[in-house]
């Protein structure tokens, strides 16, 4: 299968669904992430350009730990708005991945690049498959389900569906731990051990399951969005 994951910024991938993408790399499928935006506003003292640049790496040496495809989707922090030309920037995203399934934000996040980028993905993953709309130069993508990641500590959020990753936890971490321009700054200016937070809540979702780590998915309700399979590894 062909997997797209999209989140809003380089490290939220890593922090909610990376051990499910690597289990998926483990059994054959081509998985694809999207970091939305840049990143460029997530530091008090580097300057924006000079972010971008640093999180664009940090997010291709994780993904490579794990054999994922890592593409940028065109926008900067809190840029990332509900109109036309925002949904066709998504709309590329997707017909390039041309994905079985997509994983992306819950729509009621914490924050708004993440809970735009929900509807941005909802809107263009139906758009995408309209085969006049468009470069028509291209394919049109396939009506495939989505899947919402965990929010940041779980907060009101409900798993329909669990993922093992117990063998993948420690992966998963060190993949996070790429993201130095955000992880080390955070452990040393603000006290949170941010990593230790993600294997926390990991180990909460595997209690809920029966697993010793495990991520949480809710599969997006909607008409023709549905499946009788299991697509989640």
């Amino acid at each position: 299968m062909r997997i797209l994951a999209i989140g809003a910024h380089p490290d939220d991938i890593e922090i909610a669904c990376s051990g499910t993408l690597a289990k998926c790399v483990k059994r054959g499928d081509k998985v694809i992430v999207c970091h939305a935006s840049s990143g460029n506003l997530g530091h008090v003292i580097i300057p924006p350009d000079e972010l971008t640049k640093i999180r664009a790496e940090e997010a291709r040496k994780a993904g490579a730990m794990a054999g994922i495809e890592v593409i940028w989707g065109g926008f900067d922090d809190l840029e990332i708005f509900d109109e036309r030309e925002a949904r066709d920037k998504m709309v590329n995203v997707i017909k390039y991945a041309n994905p079985d399934l997509i994983i992306t934000h819950a729509p009621d996040d914490y924050m708004p690049d993440h809970t735009t980028t929900s509807k941005l993905v909802f809107d263009a993953a139906f758009t995408a498959t309209l085969p006049n709309y468009g470069d028509r130069s291209v394919p049109p993508a396939k009506l495939v389900p989505i899947y919402y990641m965990d929010t940041l500590a779980g907060v009101n959020f409900n798993p329909t569906e669990y993922v093992d990753i117990t063998d993948e936890i420690d992966l998963k971490l060190e993949m996070l731990e790429c993201h130095a321009s955000q992880v080390v700054w955070m452990r040393d200016h603000d006290g949170i051990d941010f990593p230790d937070m993600v294997r926390t809540c990991s180990r909460y979702r595997g209690y809920q399951c029966g697993a010793q780590y495990a991520e949480g998915f809710r599969q997006c309700q909607v008409y023709l969005k549905g499946t009788t399979k299991r697509l989640l590894p």
